[in-house]
């Protein structure tokens, strides 16, 4: 048996302890779904859905662990845990990576000037704010017209509806067929096959990172019967949802 030197029993037998503490209190960190979720959202510039997810305090969250013995210390590291992440996740999605760094960089310096946990979380705040506009103009900047920006904003925010051009066209105050051509010249596609892809890449990420079920999933996003949501994922994925699930449970990459 190889001995542990003094140093790695002593981190040994701290783990031991923090794991007792944290079972007789009831106190456990995050889940990580919900965590890769938020991430996720960020990349995907999706401002709604941020905003809703955005309203607690961050430094009222609960389970991040405890990384110093001063409350606002610690919170600045989990802070800088989360700026480097947002950066990596948002160069992940097309963000240049020396403008993510140093976005990163501006916020954890921003931080180490932070007095308090409310100053904290408004920062933290308005960090995820930024990193999130940003990657939404990415996506969106490329060569489209005003008006198609609008409706690709418009597909996003309705995501769980049945969405149709006719919807759509009202909401912009377009005629239906000016903004059938439109659409087409610009994005390369028809509106609703647009919509369907954006459908089955959400579903994605929900099968990925949200818990659902595919029951849940396929309701969620508005499809008109479970059948149909499973031709139409395995149409644009090569598999059924069940068998793109149990491809990505974390057992089936041990």
């Amino acid at each position: 048996m190889i001995k542990k030197n003094s140093s790695e029993a002593e981190i040994a037998k701290e783990l031991s302890y923090r794991e007792y503490i944290m079972r007789e209190d009831y106190v456990f960190h995050a889940p990580y779904s919900p965590e890769i979720e938020f991430y996720e959202m960020v990349r995907a510039g999706d401002i709604k859905a941020v905003d809703a997810d955005n309203h607690e305090d961050f430094c009222d969250k609960k389970g991040l662990g405890v990384l110093s013995k001063d409350k606002v210390r610690s919170f600045k590291y989990h802070f800088a845990i989360t700026a480097a992440l947002l950066a990596r996740y948002c160069i992940g999605g097309g963000m240049e990576h020396e403008q993510a760094y140093n976005i990163s960089d501006l916020y954890i310096c921003k931080v180490d000037e932070c007095n308090t946990l409310k100053e904290i979380s408004d920062l933290h705040r308005n960090m995820v704010k930024e990193f999130t506009k940003r990657m939404y103009d990415l996506r969106t900047r490329k060569v489209y017209s005003k008006h198609i920006v609008m409706c690709i904003r418009f597909i996003y925010d309705h995501l769980h509806e049945k969405i149709t051009i006719t919807d759509a066209a009202k909401e912009l105050g377009l005629s239906e067929g000016y903004l059938s051509r439109l659409f087409k010249k610009e994005t390369g596609m028809n509106f609703g096959e647009y919509v369907t892809r954006k459908k089955i890449e959400t579903a994605r990420n929900m099968i990925d990172y949200s818990g659902y079920s595919l029951s849940q999933i396929s309701n969620i996003l508005a499809f008109t019967s479970q059948s149909y949501f499973v031709k139409v994922f395995k149409k644009y994925e090569g598999v059924t949802p069940g068998q793109y699930q149990m491809s990505h449970l974390p057992s089936a990459t041990i």
